[in-house]
């Protein structure tokens, strides 16, 4: 039962990340677009995607609330604040995305809004990664780092980081479903944003060694790490070539099996903690009997989840076409 939940978790975060990431860095390149039908285009692009894509991060709240209460507890006593602004973004970017069609006038100020909510709830993310990776300070098990103990160079570094790679996914998004200008803009974009999050992995290794992060040396003590950069590096060479010949499909699935290859290494970089180097999965794992409550409501509802993910995508796949009306 601890394994089942721990996969779910794993499959749950993943998704998150890869599904909604693309919407959020959408929503990061909409700061930066102009003109109302390149904006309509960039909206029309996620429209029937993007509240469906949020649902995973339910899930893996629901996951560690039930199966893992400790990481729960330990990990909201660390994030009180962070996760607030972070929710509070996702809750301003939602209500922009239906009110910026009600009003013409105060249009900007809704168009700000779902590029800000974005931004925050990227940037928040990401520094809650970096935090981890970087360690948080424990006692007895108890979060003893404070209001502001996430809050380090490093984290920061790692938010900056996730904004450029959500960004990066959002522009192949768009080179996958728009035409004309929305799509060609997109297609610029891309290698400046590849650009920039291969530099933020270099400027992130160059600080783990100078800090000398635990975490390098579960890279020492585990070689096949590297199989995983290996197959990252494969996917950004052949992002490379498909946008020199322009293909509209290839660079959002090779851009995905980026975050996929990085989520491994980072995944098996931390097994068998799931609050690294402070609690292990069978430490944090709630009760047998409530593992197997749990059991039947995941084995139902999950599925369902991911049926109704991939129902959704292939309704709405291919170009978006752009109307006049909402969405």
């Amino acid at each position: 039962m601890v394994m089942f939940w721990v996969s779910l978790l794993a499959i749950s975060i993943l998704l998150y990340v890869v599904l909604d990431g693309v919407d959020l860095g959408v929503g990061l390149l909409f700061g930066l677009a102009n003109g109302e039908a390149r904006r309509g285009a960039m909206l029309s692009a996620v429209a029937p995607i993007w509240d469906g894509n949020e649902t995973w991060l339910v899930v893996t709240a629901v996951i560690l609330w039930g199966a893992f209460p400790v990481v729960y507890a330990d990990l909201l006593s660390a994030f009180y604040l962070p996760l607030i602004v972070m929710l509070l973004g996702l809750i301003l970017r939602g209500v922009a995305f239906e009110f910026r069609y009600k009003t013409e006038r105060l249009r900007w100020i809704w168009d700000l809004s779902f590029a800000g909510g974005s931004l925050i709830a990227t940037f928040i993310q990401g520094m809650t990664v970096g935090a981890l990776v970087e360690g948080l300070q424990f006692t007895n098990g108890e979060y003893s780092g404070g209001d502001v103990g996430w809050l380090t160079p490093f984290s920061v570094l790692c938010g900056i980081g996730l904004c450029l790679g959500y960004a990066l996914l959002g522009a192949c998004w768009l080179v996958r479903k728009c035409e004309a200008e929305c799509r060609d803009v997109a297609r610029r974009q891309i290698p400046i944003l590849a650009v920039g999050v291969l530099a933020f992995l270099v400027v992130v290794f160059a600080y783990a060694l100078a800090e000398n992060l635990p975490i390098l040396h579960r890279w020492l003590d585990r070689p096949y790490l590297f199989v995983f950069p290996a197959i990252g590096a494969v996917a950004a060479t052949v992002l490379a070539l498909s946008i020199v010949n322009h293909n509209d499909y290839r660079p959002f699935h090779m851009v995905a099996l980026i975050f996929v290859s990085a989520f491994g290494t980072l995944a098996l970089s931390f097994w068998p903690y799931m609050i690294p180097f402070v609690i292990t999965v069978d430490q944090a794992a709630a009760p047998q009997s409530s593992l197997m409550f749990m059991f039947w409501g995941g084995a139902v509802v999950f599925p369902l989840m991911l049926l109704y993910t991939v129902i959704s995508y292939s309704v709405f796949r291919g170009k978006v076409v752009p109307t006049a009306g909402h969405h």
